[in-house]
């Protein structure tokens, strides 16, 4: 596939701008910067992030079996995901297309960047209708998201059908992994180079513990990243985020210890929740939060509220009728969300 067809013109000649930092990157503590203007007296973060996140990069590049050159890190995931909207989507002209219910900054980011969006349902388990999705699609189609495991849905989607709509889709495929950590499938990034118009989105919001610090990842080709990387903000991602990033790539035994019990956590809380009465569905979930049917979502979401225990009611989302989204917690929470639910007339 020729991927330079699907930029947007204006992408494809623009240049981008040339910070002091990468201009001269090799610091050391006897030379004089006077090239930033920035304030000379220390107070460690007086000077300029690197703006190309090197040394996150190359930790990850290492952990994930990527090259650092194939990772661009943003502003949270949705800044990632924006810099995509903007490469490849003429506002007024070009599609993407969603497969509802799923993550609502796709809409959102369509909606800002003047770009129509194609809704196309998962099925009655959660499964993107391949057929209906290529159906869908036409020569102004650039994106397809795909959210795997799916939010709000937890499940991860068949890989047969996620290759055929790599295969098959005529734009980028950009799949957004924020829970794979806690799913039993592989990630895409192990196939990453077989697919010129695959993009893998990651966090570091979730099963790194996060969320604070706004540190999205994008994992793609070369040229996708070098396009990518000329149109983000200069110093997108500060010295304090790269910092923590950093401390916490260097702990992942702890990581993994508490992704460990996230998922034994969630298990336990699925078991528990078939057991209340007024629980219809409890779905499969391959991500770090579960998906409930009940009988009546918004009364109890009002009475957990009342309770103390803040839920998510996705009543109104396709597919999601009369459902409450619980995140796995600790389990003395969990405990808690439990007791309570078991309590409520």
């Amino acid at each position: 596939m020729n991927i330079e067809r699907l930029l947007r013109k204006n992408i494809k000649s623009i240049k981008a701008y040339s910070s002091a930092r990468d201009e001269y990157q090799e610091a050391s503590d006897d030379m004089v910067f006077l090239d930033a203007n920035e304030n000379p007296f220390q107070t460690s973060v007086n000077r300029y992030p690197d703006p190309q996140q090197t040394l996150v990069k190359e930790r990850l590049s290492k952990i994930k079996g990527v090259t650092s050159s194939q990772i661009l890190l943003g502003n949270g995931s949705d800044e990632v995901l924006d810099l995509i909207f903007r490469a490849f989507c003429e506002p007024g002209k070009d599609n993407v297309i969603t497969l509802p219910p799923t993550y609502g900054m796709y809409k959102v980011l369509a909606d800002l960047n003047a770009v129509d969006i194609y809704n196309v349902m998962l099925d009655s388990n959660f499964e993107p209708q391949v057929e209906d999705i290529l159906k869908t699609q036409d020569k102004n189609s650039k994106l397809l998201f795909l959210c795997s495991p799916n939010n709000p849905s937890a499940n991860s989607f068949k890989a047969k059908s996620v290759e055929g709509l790599i295969n098959e889709f005529n734009g980028i495929v950009v799949i957004d992994e924020a829970y794979i950590d806690f799913s039993n499938q592989k990630s895409w990034l192990s196939r990453l180079n077989e697919f010129p118009n695959l993009i893998v989105t990651q966090t570091f919001s979730k099963a790194y513990g996060l969320a604070g610090i706004r540190l999205g990842i994008c994992y793609a080709s070369e040229f996708i990243t070098s396009i990518l990387h000329k149109i983000k903000p200069p110093y997108n991602v500060n010295q304090l985020t790269q910092t923590k990033a950093l401390e916490r790539l260097s702990a992942l035994e702890e990581v993994n210890e508490q992704i460990k019990i996230i998922v034994k956590e969630r298990d336990t809380l699925t078991s528990a929740l078939n057991e209340i009465s007024f629980i219809k569905q409890v779905y499969p979930s391959d991500a770090n939060f579960v998906l409930v049917k009940v009988d009546d979502a918004n009364l109890r979401y009002e009475q957990l509220i009342k309770k103390g225990i803040v839920v998510r009611n996705r009543t109104n989302q396709p597919l999601c009728e009369n459902c409450l989204r619980f995140t796995v917690g600790t389990p003395e929470e969990n405990k808690q969300l439990i007791e309570t639910l078991n309590q409520l007339p």
